[in-house]
């Protein structure tokens, strides 16, 4: 990846001092973790990042997302012998990954904010490295890479489309793997915290706020409980709602395959004008029924890219909720302190 310059120092001590003159207890860094099926393993996740020291202290902020298993009775356990500052949410039903996070986000009330997930693949100890990396180098967003994926061939093969996906369709440095084990800045989480749609993509977000970016090599540990919860839908969902809901490519592209279509159907007219003026029979059925299904066919893919983006502005005006949090429960020390984001 193209090396970008780092910015001058001072952002980390500015939102600590932006955390003293709004009331709110400054804290160096939050840590979201949506939670789904992860009962078995986020024990044993929170254990390992209370015993971290990072610079300015740290929270623990887990959001569960309608897991249908016993997460919300461990995670309310955690909250309740919590040694650190620790917030639990609780959303109503499950509403996906992103959206959990962006629940988790407003709680936040680091000057740093790492999201990461609750199966232990991402090494707890890489956390404060992450951490440091992002505060004394000035960046808004540290992405995280793998020399080695622990995940099965067809998840690693979904996540390098979707990598390049968002290279075709993201405002990104080319290569930049976008990884869900992050770290952002305040002013990047507060920016991000505003959107309010239903379908949101916290990498794309991202890429609308600051091109501050950078990334480090972390280790990434094979699954310790269960397999994942991304299933091939959710993957493709995923998908969509980075290719509909932070680029115009697919309706550009729609109108390419068009205008191509357009072309081809000019050509064949011509040459069943040419064969009729020449007196020769047209070639026949066989090759009118291809055309006309092709044509159709595109018309068809067209119509489904229209009917996808008004789908989900017809939502959006609706109302449906980007998700719904049934209870807030804070715990460790401080609890019940300051309001979050």
């Amino acid at each position: 990846m193209t090396e970008i310059l780092a910015p001058p120092m001072g952002a980390f001590e500015a939102d600590l001092e932006a955390g003293l003159s709004s009331g709110v207890a400054p804290i160096g860094l939050s840590i979201v973790v949506p939670v789904y099926r992860g009962a078995a393993t986020v024990g044993a996740l929170v254990e390992a990042l209370s015993a971290l020291r990072p610079a300015g202290g740290l929270e623990i902020i887990l959001v569960n997302d309608g897991s249908p298993d016993n997460s919300g009775e461990v995670c309310r356990a955690l909250a309740e012998s919590a040694t650190v500052p620790l917030v639990y949410v609780e959303h109503a039903r499950n509403f996906g990954e992103h959206n959990a996070v962006m629940s988790g986000l407003r709680q936040a009330r680091g000057a740093f904010v790492i999201t990461m997930d609750d199966d232990l693949q991402n090494p707890p100890e890489e956390v404060v490295r992450l951490y440091d990396h992002a505060r004394l180098g000035g960046w808004d967003v540290v992405y995280t890479r793998y020399a080695k994926k622990e995940h099965e061939g067809w998840r690693n093969l979904g996540s390098r489309f979707a990598n390049g996906v968002a290279d075709m369709l993201l405002d990104k440095p080319r290569g930049l793997y976008l990884s869900s084990f992050r770290c952002m800045s305040a002013m990047a989480v507060r920016e991000v915290a505003k959107y309010s749609g239903p379908y949101p993509y916290v990498d794309g977000l991202l890429m609308q706020v600051t091109q501050r970016l950078d990334s480090i090599e972390v280790k990434h540990l094979p699954r310790a409980e269960g397999r994942s919860n991304y299933t091939l839908k959710r993957l493709v969902l995923l998908w969509l709602n980075l290719a509909t809901n932070f680029s115009v490519l697919p309706l550009r592209m729609a109108i390419l395959a068009g205008a191509a279509m357009g072309v081809l159907g000019l050509i064949a007219a011509a040459i069943v004008i040419f064969e009729g003026l020449s007196g020769e029979t047209p070639s026949g059925w066989a090759s009118m029924m291809t055309v006309t299904l092709l044509v159709a066919g595109v018309q068809f893919l067209i119509l489904g890219v229209l009917g996808e983006y008004v789908g989900r502005a017809f939502l959006s005006a609706n109302g449906k909720p980007q998700g719904v949090v049934r209870d807030v429960v804070r715990g460790g020390e401080q609890a019940g302190g300051g309001a979050g984001r």
